[in-house]
């Protein structure tokens, strides 16, 4: 593999590499994810996407690793990045982008730079004092009590772990990710406690939550999750061969 040409997004600061291989010439895997997302030795980021040819109706095909190297299922605040890059490029003409994730089908409408993304089914599941929420991806929520998120993190180290509470008309969340760590924010995390806050009681089907980064909207009203959040292009990159 040769020199790479990436481009690197976020959402509310949540932020990915995003690597356009249409015809599938470049050999990607965890090794090249971690040295990519190195914030101190490569270019910096929450994770890498790869982005190859759709199938099976998809316009494309995200393969997403962590910033450890780990492969993830689904990311809201990644395919939304994923779907400014391809609009930008040219390779899909909008508003609608349909992806092929490790988690199903999604489809994002962006328009402008706002992105939603039609995240699927929410399932939940008691576990403990908290909720296992399945959103193509595993997570544990649980009630903000001032928790050490990062010592949560490290004890549910396969799992997204969210501390959420009530917060005027908004619900506060905290997450760790999977593989990467405290995040700004999070897509399928900020899903996975509307679902939560829902079922508790704390919120209703239109939800605000407010993570650091800033605030998104979640829609649970309809058979499947909305999730909307602002996209942000950062550069272009080209880096040597990791």
């Amino acid at each position: 593999m040769g020199g790479l040409t990436l481009t690197k997004h976020h959402g509310l600061g949540n932020d990915f590499l995003v690597l356009l291989d249409l015809e599938s010439r470049q050999s990607v895997d965890g090794t090249t994810a971690r040295a990519l997302c190195d914030r101190h030795r490569g270019v910096g980021a929450d994770g890498l996407l790869h982005v190859t040819a759709g199938h099976d109706g998809a316009d494309v095909t995200m393969v997403l690793y962590n910033a450890d190297g780990g492969r993830a299922e689904m990311s809201g605040n990644g395919i939304s990045c994923l779907a400014q890059a391809v609009v930008t490029a040219g390779v899909v003409p909008g508003p609608d982008v349909v992806v092929a994730t490790d988690a199903g089908t999604r489809t994002v409408r962006l328009v402008g730079d706002e992105a939603t993304v039609d995240m699927g089914g929410v399932v939940l599941k008691a576990d403990g004092d908290g909720l296992r929420v399945d959103v193509g991806n595993p997570h544990l929520v649980l009630r903000d009590e001032g928790q050490d998120l990062e010592a949560l993190g490290r004890a549910h180290a396969d799992l997204n772990v969210e501390l959420i509470a009530a917060e005027g008309d908004a619900l506060a969340m905290r997450v760790h990710e999977r593989g990467v760590g405290i995040t700004d924010s999070c897509g399928t995390g900020a899903v996975a406690s509307a679902a939560a806050g829902r079922e508790w009681d704390l919120v209703g089907d239109r939800v605000v939550v407010a993570q650091p980064g800033g605030r998104t909207v979640v829609d649970l009203a309809g058979p499947t999750a909305r999730y909307t959040v602002p996209v942000v292009y950062v550069a272009r990159v080209e880096v040597s061969c990791p």
